[in-house]
């Protein structure tokens, strides 16, 4: 199956349990579908580079998808209609990081 990496952004003023079940969400609607989260990163609250919808922050989260292009477009669909999700971005992989991606080594550092 096809891999895709998707990085949302949630509303700043939800708290990180609201943003991680925000992402459960998702993650329910992908396997519903027949795709499988092989990783789930939360970024946390960052600073955007501009504003969006009057939010100077955001809740960062990446997920790591292995599935069908049908379940892609159906939590794409989702997040379009979820007022909390101020933008999203899938992209298709060639395959996953295998020791993380560059934001949580930054992190750990």
């Amino acid at each position: 199956m096809p891999l895709y990496e998707t990085v949302f952004i949630a509303r700043q003023d939800l708290s990180t349990k609201q943003t991680e079940e925000l992402a459960k969400s998702f993650e329910e609607i992908l396997s519903n579908n027949k795709a499988k989260v092989a990783n789930t990163e939360h970024w946390g609250l960052r600073s955007l580079a501009y504003r969006i919808n009057k939010n100077r922050k955001g809740h960062y989260v990446l997920f790591h998808i292995d599935g069908a292009s049908d379940a892609i477009v159906e939590m794409e669909r989702n997040m379009r209609l979820h007022e909390d999700v101020l933008r999203f971005m899938t992209v298709k992989v060639d395959e996953f990081p295998k020791d993380g991606t560059i934001m949580m080594k930054k992190d750990a550092a």
